[in-house]
Order: C-alpha cells, then structure tokens, then sequence
C-alpha cells in the first residue's frame, strides 16, 4: 500500500518574487515537477524542488497523486495525497436522485471517492447553462440538466467527493449542423456521419478548437478538480478527408495541438488535464488511424486514461486471445505497454474499467470476479486509481 504523504512548501520574499522549496514532509526531500500557477502561467519545480516566481500574489499548486489548492502566498502550503477511485454518471444519471443517491451511498461503503460526469454530451449537448454564444445559437442548450452546476460541484466537494467533467470533443452534431465548413468529410464532399448518424469537427482545423475549449474553461469554472477530454480523436473510418493531409503526422498534429492549446486555456484554473485514449493505443507504435500517440499525447494531460475494457479487445492481445477471461492481463499489460511509450511515471494513468456486460464474446456478466481482476491489476501497475464505466450508470459493490 502506498504511504501517505504531504507535501510542504516552504516560501521566502525577496522583491516582489516568491523563491519556494517543494519538500515530502515524510522523508524531507524535495520534491521535483511540482505544478505552480502564477499570474496565468505554469512552472514546475527543479530536480531540487525549487521554484522561483516574480510579481505573484496567489500560486495554485497541484501535483500528481495529490490534490490542488489554491493560496494567497504564506509561509507553507500543503497538498494531501490522493488516488480517485472513480465512477462514471452521466448527466442524466447526475441528475437523478436515486442513481446519485446510489453513488454517494456506494462512495461512503466503499474504496469509491469520486465522480465523472458528462458535461459536454455525446450528442453536443452541455448539461449547464453556459455564456457561450455559440453554444445557445446552434440548440446545444436546449436541455438544461443541472440548476445550478456551481452549487452541485462544491456540494460533492464538501463530502470529499472528486469531481472529473468529462468533455466529448470532436464529436458534435449540433455544432457541425450550424458550421458545416468544420466537419469531416467524405471523399464526395458531403459531410461525413458514424454509425450511430452523428457528425464530427474535423481538429485538424484549428479554428474549430475555440469551441470545446471554451465550454471546457466555462466547465473549470464551476469547481470541477479535473477536465477529462474525450473523443479527443479522429473518426476510425476509411474513406474521410481532412483539412490536411490524412496522415499520421497531421493527425498525431492536430490532436496533440489540441491539447496543447487546452492546456494552456485551462491554466489559471490550477484543474488536472486528463485525455480518454483507445485501449489499443498502448499496443501500437503509430496513432492507430485517428490521432491517439501516447508519446506525443502524454506532455500536455496531467493523466492518461485508457480505455482497457475487455470486451472492446476484439483481437485480444499476444496470448490471450479470448480477453473477457483475461481481464487481469488486459489491464496490467496494456499500461505495461503504454508506460513504454510516455516514458513517464505510472502515477499518470487513471484507466477505465469495464463495469457492464461483455457485448462481445460470451455476454457475462461483470461482477465481482471480473472488476476485481481489472483493478487489481491497475493496483498492482502503480496507477493513480482507476474509473469504473457503466453507461446505464447500474453500479453495485462488486469488486469494490
């Protein structure tokens, strides 16, 4: 088990700048790549945790494996360590009382510390009332699910509940209705529709990117502790066009462009920046077709979080190619490989696990055995916790 530590950090002034030294109160050594926010900027301590910031009146400090705080300068600043130990709820399911009573019951009876919710909707549709223009001309408003988004945050916050915003990217039917010229096409022209008949914005247009950013800085602003961008990717589809080239090179580009520029929006909240990826990113060297490299992704999110679901392992993986028996090695493999490619620490994966039904080979049920398998194989990865994803938001405290 992982000991718990804090962090302190220790402040000294000398002209209008902020010299600080970032320690492990637990073994009084200095910590390095502490986050520090300052006048809308990001800095990270040195190999001696060391910072050094001027003109700054108020730094916001996060690191991984810990929480974020924000602090008018003093002498000391704490962080307590923290691993989310995630459920998924959509908006709709948020916004029920019985399902989110279920939850905060499952949260306060089990290892479950935090929620992710939809907030930018599969559909297009954002969950809260927000000042984007855009937003209310294309009918992206049109089902407002939660009264009062800021007051429901802080509400989970004073319970000790974690709060992700989960924001659909590039999938946007709405917004791709009203602004034809950002979608992706097909070979003919016309715009091009997945399988379930939705539209998608074609990010390799940078111009389209000011509108999922906007509605995930409108998102940070509410109090969420992080903003977790998913379909953060081209459609897997052959025969679509682009506003580049479709290649791997425009497209590794454009996604890991994107969350560039994100980050750099989202900075002054001081959120956590975490990016959704294709299980079978871990298991290849290319961007399987639709933009997701680990390597090139991993610099600008605070964490990665892969979708390691067995039943969506169609081929398996080397030696086990009947995946919802392997559901261990699935999970523990696949971060083993994708660690590999980010070259960082394990801390900055959070995976998503299967909680539902196998769709896909022999329909079991995923119960206790099976959720158990999955984290305990992220467990034993060193993961920074892990996500559990029902769509129809049925969780039980199995495996838990």
């Amino acid at each position: 088990m992982r000991s718990f530590l804090i962090l302190t950090i220790f402040i000294s002034y000398s002209f209008a700048s902020i010299t600080g030294i970032v320690y492990d109160k637990s073994t009084n050594l200095p910590i390095k790549n502490a986050i520090i926010i300052a006048n809308n900027l990001e800095y990270k301590t040195d190999t001696n945790g060391t910072f050094n910031i001027k003109n700054a009146s108020t730094v916001g400090i996060r690191a991984i494996g810990y929480d974020r705080k924000f602090y008018v300068t003093s002498g000391k600043m704490y962080l307590n360590p923290l691993t989310p130990k995630i459920l998924y709820l959509s908006s709709f399911g948020a916004t029920n009382d019985k399902i989110m009573g279920n939850a905060k019951e499952l949260i306060k009876t089990t290892k479950l510390n935090g929620v992710v919710i939809d907030i930018k909707m599969d559909r297009g549709q954002i969950a809260f009332k927000v000042q984007n223009i855009i937003a209310n001309k294309i009918g992206a408003q049109q089902l407002i699910l939660f009264k009062d988004m800021k007051k429901f945050v802080n509400d989970l916050k004073k319970q000790g509940i974690y709060t992700i915003a989960r924001i659909v990217t590039f999938k946007d039917t709405p917004y791709i209705t009203a602004h034809p010229e950002y979608g992706v096409k097909q070979i003919n022209g016309a715009l091009f529709k997945d399988k379930e008949g939705l539209y998608w914005i074609d990010a390799s247009i940078k111009n389209s990117w000011e509108y999922p950013i906007s509605i995930a800085e409108e998102t940070a602003k509410m109090g969420f502790d992080e903003i977790q961008f998913d379909y953060i990717r081209f459609p897997d589809r052959k025969g679509i066009v682009f506003s580049v080239p479709n290649t791997e090179i425009e497209r590794v580009k454009a996604i890991s462009g994107f969350l560039k520029t994100a980050r750099e929006r989202l900075t002054k909240y001081n959120v956590f920046i975490s990016a959704d990826i294709f299980g079978y990113a871990s298991w290849h060297n290319g961007d399987i077709e639709i933009g997701q490299r680990i390597d090139a992704m991993a610099p600008f999110v605070d964490y990665m979080s892969p979708m390691l679901y067995p039943s969506g392992f169609h081929n398996g993986i080397p030696n086990h190619k009947n995946p919802v028996i392997a559901n261990y090695e699935i999970v523990k493999q696949s971060l083993d490989k994708a660690l590999l490619k980010s070259k960082g620490s394990t801390l900055a994966y959070r995976p998503w696990l299967q909680a539902f039904r196998d769709y896909a080979f022999d329909r079991r049920i995923y119960g206790d055995k099976e959720i158990r398998e999955q984290i305990q194989a992220s467990d034993d990865f060193g993961s920074n916790g892990w996500i559990l994803w029902n769509p129809r938001n049925v969780y039980t405290k199995a495996g838990l």
